[in-house]
């Protein structure tokens, strides 16, 4: 095997692993929901996330000027505090597989983005996937038992506040899209989860009081540091590495692992249920993901940007 096609196995290998372990970041969540609240359970993903990063913040000095780090800060802060607080509290009242899929909606999302922000336009095929898309979500949210996700069960409420969170996230991609335009995506990945990280370390103990130590158990402890570790370190620099070896619009397709890895431990691992209308919305979002991933390499390009 020569050498390019053996970089660019590995990149797509770790462009995989990567989007698989975002899979199961609502899961270990869920885990940890069971003995804490979802800002304290945000709070302790991030403080575990950010630790093996710290060498890489010193090995990577920053050159951002005033403006640059005004963006940053506002990235930050809708990024992590907000998005994150938002995203867990609606997992807290909802179920994991309904969580999962609806994360399959960011694809199409980054694609209205485009057409708004960026001026990109969006064809036939394009806004046919949009509406496949919402219609699948639809399908998931009314598919819930509940509106407010009484004995653990899906909720219309929980998972409209996923994708608000994701449509939160937006914004995000596109203001770090435009310091990475200038700057290593290591620099500002690193930089503003630190400072994320740093918000919620002053909000949450002010709003919901100190997190719980004592009485949580190992498994909840396990899964804080598989959801910090795994799901939010080690993701960022695995798929920012694949990126370089192998081509945007190719390895793009991969983000639908996340929402089909998170939904089958919804299912398998903790016993949620999906009814035929959710399993029909979920495929209609994968396949409007998948659509759209393939369509090109700028969508598919700054699809990545949410990641990194």
């Amino acid at each position: 095997m020569d050498g390019e096609r053996r970089r660019r196995l590995l990149g797509f290998g770790a462009c995989a692993l990567a989007s698989s372990f975002w899979g199961c970041g609502f899961f270990f969540g869920k885990i940890a929901l069971g003995e804490m609240s979802s800002a304290h359970m945000v709070l302790y993903r991030f403080l575990f996330a950010v630790a093996p990063l710290l060498p890489l913040a010193v090995a990577h000095r920053p050159g951002f000027s005033r403006r640059e780090w005004g963006l940053l800060l506002v990235a930050s802060f809708l990024g992590v505090p907000v998005q994150f607080l938002i995203q867990f509290y609606a997992l807290s009242l909802t179920t994991v597989s309904h969580a999962s899929l609806m994360v399959g909606t960011m694809p199409v999302i980054l694609a209205v983005g485009a057409v708004l922000f960026a001026r990109e336009r969006m064809d036939t095929v394009g806004w046919s996937a949009l509406a496949a898309s919402s219609a699948g979500a639809a399908l998931i949210a009314l598919s819930g038992r509940s509106k407010t996700g009484g004995h653990g069960g899906p909720s219309l409420v929980g998972d409209f506040l996923v994708v608000l969170s994701l449509a939160i996230a937006l914004f995000w991609i596109l203001l770090n899209k435009r310091l990475m335009d200038r700057h290593d995506h290591v620099v500002v990945t690193v930089y503003g989860l630190l400072l994320g990280t740093a918000m919620l370390a002053l909000w949450v103990p002010l709003r919901h009081g100190l997190p719980p130590v004592r009485g949580v158990s190992a498994g909840a402890w396990w899964a804080l540091v598989g959801s910090g570790v795994l799901c939010t370190a080690t993701t960022t620099l695995l798929w920012n590495w694949g990126m370089t070896q192998v081509p945007a619009s190719q390895a793009g397709v991969l983000l639908n692992m996340e929402p089909l890895i998170g939904s089958l431990l919804g299912v398998l691992a903790l016993g949620e249920r999906l009814g035929p209308s959710a399993w029909l919305g979920g495929a209609m979002i994968l396949g409007a993901a998948v659509t759209l991933t393939t369509r090109g390499e700028a969508r598919a390009e700054t699809a990545i940007e949410v990641l990194g």
